[in-house]
């Protein structure tokens, strides 16, 4: 694969978990977080290519790196967030307290290996697969969203909401972790199709300003942004609810959540005082504008205290 792609001196971005790979590679970094101006000097020590196996964090460090050096880059990913679909990629600014990021990655190839999900956490597997289940809900109501973007869509949600709480039953069911990355794939090829919408931009605004994960953010936004596009993409949330087997899509996501642990913001530490500060954020982000209908400063708000 790696000869095929012209690459024979790739740049190895590796989540913690994934640091003892035994492949002989020399170190050249080791962060706990990688913020968005050492970017261009990790960029420096690319070869031909990068190698990225994570989740969706080193994911999206290994699409920057590719970026910035116009390099391929070829996914290995451990968790479900379906990163590895689009170009691309969110990158922490601690500096500002916001989650940036960019474009224009190479995406050179995706390896799937389910055996190397058995270890991610019970935690860390219901938050990633619901940041990929909110690609799929917000895919099928986003503006332009496309008929080929719905399709994996809603495959996407019907696997995952199939597969996901067999695998906090069984977490060592390998044909279910199977699925269960199919099901995030469908939703990073959705979401490569479409574009973000009101609940991601809450989700990034909240990671951003308090560096919590972008997946359990996700768990808790989305089920707020399904009641609110309820009234105005009817249609779409309904199909998005069949595909979970449920009238009630909104109340579903909060059943899968609580798999993971996740119940209220507050849980997380974010005060109820920043909430309105939360919202303007939230606003200025672009899955805000794609939304299929703008919400004001103010109704995110109630949002996030209809959550917090």
């Amino acid at each position: 694969m790696l000869a095929e792609l012209g690459v024979s001196r790739p740049l190895l971005v590796a989540s913690e978990r994934w640091t003892d790979l035994g492949l002989g590679v020399p170190t050249t970094g080791h962060w706990t977080e990688v913020p968005s101006e050492r970017i261009a000097d990790m960029a420096a020590h690319v070869g031909d290519g990068v190698i990225a196996v994570g989740g969706g964090s080193a994911i999206d460090l290994g699409k920057a790196a590719s970026a910035e050096a116009g390099v391929p880059v070829v996914s290995v990913p451990t968790t479900y967030s379906g990163a590895e679909w689009t170009s691309f990629f969110g990158i922490r600014d601690p500096a500002r307290r916001m989650r940036g990021g960019g474009s224009g990655a190479q995406l050179g190839a995706v390896v799937y290996d389910p055996q190397l999900t058995l270890s991610l956490p019970r935690p860390e597997t219901v938050g990633t697969a619901l940041n990929a289940l909110a690609h799929c809900a917000e895919a099928l109501y986003v503006e332009g969203h496309n008929a080929e973007a719905d399709e994996h869509a809603l495959t996407g949600a019907r696997l995952i909401g199939e597969s996901l709480p067999r695998v906090v039953d069984a977490p060592a069911d390998v044909e279910e972790r199977r699925k269960l990355l199919e099901g995030a794939m469908h939703a990073g090829m959705a979401l490569g199709g479409s574009m973000l919408a009101l609940g991601h931009a809450m989700a990034q605004a909240l990671g951003g300003r308090y560096g919590l994960p972008h997946g359990a953010m996700n768990a808790l936004t989305l089920s707020a942004a399904l009641r609110y596009n309820a009234e105005v993409a009817p249609d779409a949330v309904r199909r998005f609810g069949r595909a979970l087997d449920t009238d009630d899509p909104a109340g579903r996501v909060e059943e899968l959540a609580r798999l993971g642990g996740f119940g209220r913001l507050r849980d997380f530490g974010v005060p109820e005082s920043d909430l309105p500060d939360v919202a303007a954020a939230t606003v200025e982000r672009a899955g805000a504008r794609a939304n299929p209908r703008r919400a004001s400063a103010g109704e995110v708000e109630e949002l996030l205290r209809s959550i917090h």
